[in-house]
């Protein structure tokens, strides 16, 4: 059985008995049997793959692999991820390079099927990074289970990170970054107070609003100035304050229809 993380409450209340619990929340889900059995048979094995095809027939392999990228829903699509795998990501032309979804550079950089210098498996370290990885991201899960606001706030530090640690990355490359990242694009459109239909614009559109808004709320126009640890802190308690309005509406909206439907039914049966 896995350890389900406790989270007794939503928005920004919620995060804060997070903070102080996730330690001892986190260890005892990275006990938890699944768990320990899926890193135990990826640290035993990872070491002897020196190939794609080989990393993909090994089910349980597999599925750590893809889960210290976020890619677990792609454990079933063993053509696809093979090809990622064997992608040469040095080549401007290649599969990944053409993906908006940068998680599957990342994928194929780490373990480096692809590159000319060999996979990376049997690295030093390399079986403990993708494990930590991906004892983060199923603990991430598991709290989205009970609060997807909480899951995204938890991985915004890393989401955030992965963009403004790419080299030569310029200001307009950035931001088309965040807006291709889903869970980085969820925060910062529902920080921001962005309505539902403004992923419809025009993408130059798109991204002159979200420099503009960033600008007033935040005062910083381009994304490398959420690496400031305070820029980020309020991105991150701003999105969880309007998030938990949001859920107070739509309770107060079905309350609202209850209260209505049992009130005609109330004057129906007088």
């Amino acid at each position: 059985m896995t350890y389900q993380p406790v989270v007794p409450f939503g928005g920004n209340a919620g995060w804060e008995f997070l903070q102080r619990t996730r330690d001892r929340q986190q260890a005892a889900f990275e006990s938890s049997a699944v768990i320990v059995r899926n890193t135990d048979r990826f640290r035993e094995r990872i070491g002897t793959i020196g190939s794609a095809e080989e990393l993909i027939q090994d089910r349980a392999l597999l599925q750590v692999a893809l889960g210290a990228f976020g890619l677990d829903e792609d454990l079933n699509n063993k053509y696809l991820i093979q090809k990622v795998l064997e992608s040469d990501t040095t080549s401007r032309d290649s599969l990944t390079s053409r993906f908006a979804d940068k998680r599957y550079q990342a994928f194929s950089e780490a373990f480096g099927f692809g590159s000319p210098l060999g996979p990376a498996t049997a690295n030093p370290g390399f079986a403990d990074r993708i494990i930590e990885a991906y004892n983060t991201r199923q603990f991430e899960i598991a709290v989205g289970n009970q609060s997807t606001d909480l899951r995204l706030a938890l991985g915004l530090e890393r989401e955030l990170e992965t963009i403004n640690s790419k080299a030569g990355l310029s200001d307009d490359a950035a931001w088309f970054s965040v807006m291709a990242n889903k869970p980085l694009r969820s925060v910062l459109e529902k920080a921001m107070g962005l309505p539902v239909a403004f992923g419809t614009l025009d993408l130059d559109r798109q991204l002159s609003t979200f420099r503009e808004r960033s600008e007033q709320i935040f005062g910083v126009s381009e994304v490398s100035g959420f690496a400031d640890p305070e820029v980020q802190e309020e991105l991150r308690r701003l999105f969880l304050v309007r998030a938990q309005l949001e859920e107070g509406n739509t309770a107060a909206g079905s309350a609202s229809i209850a209260l209505s439907l049992l009130t005609q039914a109330a004057q129906f049966n007088r």
